[in-house]
C-alpha cells in the first residue's frame, strides 16, 4: 500500500511540476512576442525616417550618408533586441525546467 502512496504523490508532483513549466512557458512566449512585436513596431517607423532622409537628400554624398546611418542604427537595434530575446528564451528555458529538474531530483533520492 505504501508504493501506491509513494506512486500518487509522484504522479501528483509530476501534474504540478508540468503546469507549472507551461505556465512559465507561456509567460516566456508572451514576452517574446511583445518583444518581437515591439521591435518590428520600431524598425517600421525606423525605416520610414531613413527614407524621409533619402528621399530629402539633396546631394548623392547626403543620401550616401543617410543610408549608412540608417545601416548602423538598424544593425545596433537588431544585435539589441536579439540579446534581450535571447536572454529572455534562456530565462525561460531555465525557469521552465526549474519544476522538472526538482522532480527528477527527488524521485533521484527516493528509495
Amino acid at each position: 500500500m505504501m508504493q501506491i502512496e509513494t506512486l500518487h504523490a509522484f504522479a501528483r508532483d509530476a501534474v504540478q511540476a508540468s503546469l507549472t513549466s507551461f505556465g512559465a512557458l507561456s509567460k516566456g512566449a508572451g514576452a517574446a512576442a511583445l518583444e518581437v512585436t515591439d521591435y518590428a513596431r520600431t524598425s517600421f517607423e525606423q525605416t520610414g525616417r531613413a527614407v524621409e532622409a533619402l528621399t530629402g537628400a539633396r546631394s548623392l554624398d547626403a543620401a550616401i550618408a543617410a543610408q549608412g546611418e540608417f545601416l548602423r542604427t538598424s544593425y545596433e537595434a537588431f544585435v539589441a533586441r536579439a540579446s534581450r530575446v535571447g536572454t529572455l528564451a534562456t530565462d525561460t528555458a531555465r525557469e521552465a525546467f526549474a519544476p522538472v529538474e526538482t522532480l527528477v531530483s527527488s524521485a533521484a533520492r527516493a528509495p
